[in-house]
């Protein structure tokens, strides 16, 4: 008969490798019975799971968690503490419920029930594994723009490779290893502790404040930027240099124009509560999981709502320019997904999106066939249209025959040089004739591609590592006027992402609108999943 020793008033670490070494006291014949409902018990358990039951059959339905040996212990303790801290790492604490993995261990009265326990700590592990390393979520499942192709670890792999390496060490290698990662998981623990000690205090009750004013909302504001670290102590009665620095420095870190005079806008942000950032950076950190890869020793990096483009060269971003992004309309909305470039066409010739000719130019075509004067049209074999004896009333979206072109031009649509990295959402980045939107403090106006405020600047970025006079040569393809393609030697990683939160060079918070609304979206999936918002553990 198995006996069950008493043993749960020992540490709980020793309790645990006690109660699952003393299922096996017997005599060699119950030995031999209990290892086979054991066994038998983890394949009727684990046929649930394709991978896991692959996995037991390869050992022979052997354990790898349950057994009294030291490296079973230390590989129980490993996963135990992972779960318990998910929630440093904004995990959905409640899909890993360590505890009452922890009760079904200590519950465990016979070898079947080890057995079953056996296979739920794989499939726990498992689950934890791929959530710390690619994210919790299915990204396209919540926002259907999110084009990124995250990648998933084979489950097999990350069995073998557990145990083939010290158990925590292996689980804390799983999380992101970029500088940005472990700096948002550093400030959202910040912000949770500064949550617990109550906030960053009142709100401002005014609309706008001026250096020089004073009164309780300049108090208010005073107060609010040192809780927020961007203010020293200071007793100011009045709005001076001080406070006014301070707002100047948060409206850098939040995207907005840097006057040190607290708009309406400004204030909007600064009252801003701590959970809104809070989300903000869960979201981020969500975000970062799934770009869990290599990014490459030189890539692109184009956040969306930080209306940036940046090329990063050995993780230090080398240049940077401001873009224009996709409208907040229809279809126009940038997509987040990454590619390669090949190369840059200087002159381009602007081929029109299908989408624009029939929602745009067809629409004036047809009461006007002089409409649109600066773009070519064209039939299939690639022949100018005469306006003049076409009927284009007698079109529809669905059957207009023609394509439409605007040649190379200082007002092409496409500006003069365009940088692709080819795609099926025909998305790519390149200069602009409208040059005053790169002024605007939001600058979402495009139908989805990236413009550049500084295209001459980003192409000698790109021809440098290729060409001894980068700009002279750039200068000089575009001084003949003609339509020309010049390759990059080596393909440049392009990261498209959407972050409303990052962290700068200093590891200050950033944070930026949610234009899109798109982390909202995710911030309602993390939260259903089981994320919690004021978590504070570690």
């Amino acid at each position: 008969m198995l006996t069950r020793l008493h043993i749960f008033n020992a540490p709980k670490s020793v309790a645990l490798a006690l109660a699952l070494g003393a299922l096996f006291v017997s005599t060699p014949q119950q030995a031999d019975a209990q290892v086979t409902a054991f066994k038998q018990a983890v394949a009727e358990t684990g046929s649930r799971d394709d991978d896991i039951a692959k996995f037991y059959r390869t050992q022979n339905f052997e354990g790898i968690w349950t057994g009294s040996d030291e490296i079973h212990q230390a590989r129980r303790a490993a996963l135990l503490d992972a779960l318990r801290r998910a929630g440093d790492h904004g995990l959905p604490v409640a899909r890993y419920d360590a505890d009452a993995l922890e009760r079904q261990m200590a519950g465990a009265r016979s070898a079947r029930d080890l057995g079953m326990v056996e296979v739920e700590m794989t499939r726990m592990f498992l689950q934890y594994a791929r959530d710390i390393q690619s994210g919790a979520l299915v990204p396209q499942k919540v926002v259907s723009a999110i084009k990124r192709e995250v990648s998933y670890t084979d489950r097999a792999e990350l069995i073998s490779g557990f145990l083939s390496a010290r158990p925590a060490a292996y689980l804390r290698s799983l999380a992101p290893r970029t500088v940005e990662y472990n700096a948002l998981m550093k400030q959202k623990m910040l912000l949770q502790e500064q949550n617990l000690r109550g906030g960053w205090g009142p709100t401002v009750n005014a609309a706008s404040l001026k250096p020089g004013a004073s009164g309780p909302a300049v108090l208010t504001l005073r107060n609010r930027l040192m809780n927020m670290g961007y203010l020293d102590r200071s007793n100011a009665k009045t709005y001076d240099k001080a406070i006014s620095a301070a707002v100047e420095a948060f409206q850098k870190s939040h995207g907005l124009t840097a006057d040190g005079v607290a708009g309406g806008g400004t204030i909007k942000q600064i009252n801003e509560g701590i959970n809104t950032r809070l989300k903000s950076v869960l979201v981020a950190m969500e975000r970062e999981r799934w770009l869990n890869r290599e990014r490459g020793d030189r890539h692109i990096l184009v956040n969306i709502p930080d209306f940036t483009a940046k090329i990063v060269d050995h993780g230090r971003v080398s240049f940077e320019t401001r873009s224009v992004v996709g409208a907040n309309k229809s279809d126009r909305p940038t997509p987040e997904f990454s590619d390669s470039m090949s190369h840059m066409v200087i002159n381009p010739s602007w081929y029109v999106p299908r989408s624009i000719i029939v929602n745009e130019y067809l629409p004036a075509l047809r009461s006007n066939p002089n409409a649109v004067r600066h773009i070519e049209i064209t039939d299939s074999k690639g022949r100018k249209v005469n306006r003049a004896s076409a009927n284009f009333a007698k079109y529809t979206a669905r059957n207009f025959p023609y394509s439409m072109r605007q040649p190379p031009s200082r007002s092409n649509a496409l500006g003069l040089v365009k940088f692709m990295f080819p795609n099926k959402y025909n998305i790519y980045l390149h200069d602009t004739p409208a040059k005053s939107l790169f002024s605007r403090e939001v600058r979402a106006y495009s139908h989805g591609c990236i413009r550049l405020n500084d295209p001459f600047d980003f192409a000698e970025a790109l021809l440098a590592l290729q060409e001894d006079d980068p700009m002279g040569y750039f200068k000089r393809q575009l001084g003949t006027g003609r339509e020309s393609r010049v390759n990059l030697e080596t393909a440049v990683p392009v990261h498209i992402i959407y972050r409303t939160a990052f962290t700068d060079t200093r590891g200050k918070l950033n944070f930026r609108r949610d234009i899109y609304g798109r982390d909202a979206l995710i911030w309602d999936a993390l939260q259903k999943a089981g994320v919690e918002l004021t978590r504070v553990q570690g």
